[in-house]
């Protein structure tokens, strides 16, 4: 681990004193106003943020443009959340960053500002990376909620777009729908257009009224404007609609709920095609989500074992709704592999799991991380609802060693938290952080 990598584990996730949202403001003007020089596209939601980041990156790439991205979390190293044409930041690049970020830190909080707290901290690491890497656009995706969030400080973005919204983080953000789906759209700036999920009636009326009274020109994705079209060794294929005519899509997924994802990206395209500035034709929509990639989101690491990074209620529903199909599609046994943090309903999440699912046997592991819900704990929760064997383990890579081999030649599902994912990644032989955007 390097002395960047140190410091940033050692600053608290909740600073006891965080900066306002004007506090970060002036930070940026301090750093020269970078944002005011990008052209932003800023993603909220509960669920599917990331997917969608990775689709636009991909999108952008066929249609001939280069992008900068911040996503999170990582699943191993930090740098992958600072994408540079898709690739992580390249070792220099971080470090020059992390030391310009820290110089400055320490000149704002010697005249009272607090330390940026870890998100803040590495906000400003990505804003000074693109400054450099000055790219055609930059996709920056919301930490936690919308409203109240740090990427909420660009000031004049080119497009919003929301994802699903679901119950998660409760604690934070509201516990209804409709008061998530507001912090979700405060993000929404005037007059700036907004692409949205609206399969949802209680988000997309909180949405619609907000674009409403920001004079925000509002796309919804409705699931009228879908059709799942099946699923095959190259994923699922489906047909959005664009304008009068309908598109195929072809989405390297086995994740049908991937599709709405998909066609949230595919309308943000035309949102950004007909600002007139740039060209991005639906030949290059449809070849970006052919062709794009995103780890640890219903990705078939092995053979039939799949890995996914569902940490709430919501993905849970959806990912359980998906391991359904796929078993009656296949016929094939279920097995699963499960670990959570403490602050997530892992008891509903358990509870969609195993009132959908047939499932022959269970591994659970505790992870590396003190939010980590014990092993003993959640395998007690599965075998209450199930008959099946549950094996508990201490460690991921002894939890993953059982989870493999009780696999046998039916399908098998990693889930419930993106540190499991992460963790179960950096177990797989041959991984690396390949691809950086260092030349």
């Amino acid at each position: 681990m390097t002395e960047a990598e140190k410091y940033l584990d050692e600053i608290p996730m909740w600073a006891s004193k965080k900066n306002s949202l004007q506090d970060i403001r002036c930070f940026l003007e301090r750093m020269g106003n970078p944002d005011r020089a990008m052209n932003v596209i800023h993603v909220a939601g509960t669920n599917g943020k990331g997917s969608v980041c990775a689709y636009l990156i991909s999108i952008l790439k066929q249609a001939g443009y280069h992008t900068a991205a911040f996503i999170s979390p990582h699943l191993i190293h930090v740098r992958e959340r600072f994408l540079h044409d898709g690739r992580p930041a390249g070792e220099t690049e971080f470090l020059r960053a992390f030391e310009h970020v820290k110089e400055l830190s320490q000149v704002m909080a010697a005249e009272g500002y607090a330390r940026p707290a870890y998100f803040e901290f590495l906000f400003y690491m990505f804003m000074d990376m693109g400054r450099q890497w000055k790219p055609d656009f930059v996709i920056l995706e919301t930490g936690l909620g919308g409203l109240l969030d740090t990427t909420n400080t660009v000031e004049h973005p080119l497009l919003t777009v929301i994802t699903s919204i679901s119950m998660d983080h409760m604690q934070y953000l509201g516990d209804t729908v409709q008061t998530i789906a507001a912090q979700k759209a405060g993000i929404l700036k005037p007059g700036v257009p907004v692409v949205y999920d609206g399969s949802c009636r209680e988000s997309r009326q909180v949405i619609e009224e907000r674009a409403e009274v920001l004079c925000c020109p509002a796309y919804p994705v409705a699931d009228e404007d879908l059709k799942f079209g099946g699923r095959g060794s190259l994923g699922i294929r489906g047909t959005v609609k664009a304008g009068t005519k309908t598109v195929e899509l072809l989405i390297p997924s086995r994740a049908d709920y991937q599709l709405m994802n998909a066609a949230l990206a595919f309308r943000a395209a035309q949102v950004i095609d007909r600002d007139g500035r740039f060209k991005v034709s639906v030949k290059a929509a449809a070849a970006g989500i052919r062709t794009s990639r995103w780890p640890g989101r219903m990705e078939e690491v092995l053979p039939g074992v799949f890995l996914d990074g569902a940490h709430n209620e919501g993905g849970m529903e959806a990912l359980a709704r998906n391991i359904a199909a796929m078993q009656r599609e296949s016929g094939k046994p279920v097995s699963l592999m499960f670990g959570v943090v403490g602050d997530k309903e892992y008891r509903k999440m358990i509870r969609k799991l195993c009132g959908q699912v047939d499932v022959s046997h269970v591994t659970v592991a505790q992870m590396d991380t003190e939010r980590s819900v014990g092993a003993a704990v959640l395998a007690e929760e599965f075998r209450e609802s199930l008959g099946c064997p549950v094996e508990a383990f201490d460690t991921v890579k002894d939890g993953w060693k059982c989870f493999l081999r009780n696999k046998g030649e039916g399908l098998a599902f990693c889930a419930g938290s993106l540190y499991l994912a992460g963790e179960v990644k950096a177990l797989l032989d041959g991984y690396c952080l390949q691809g950086t955007s260092e030349q």
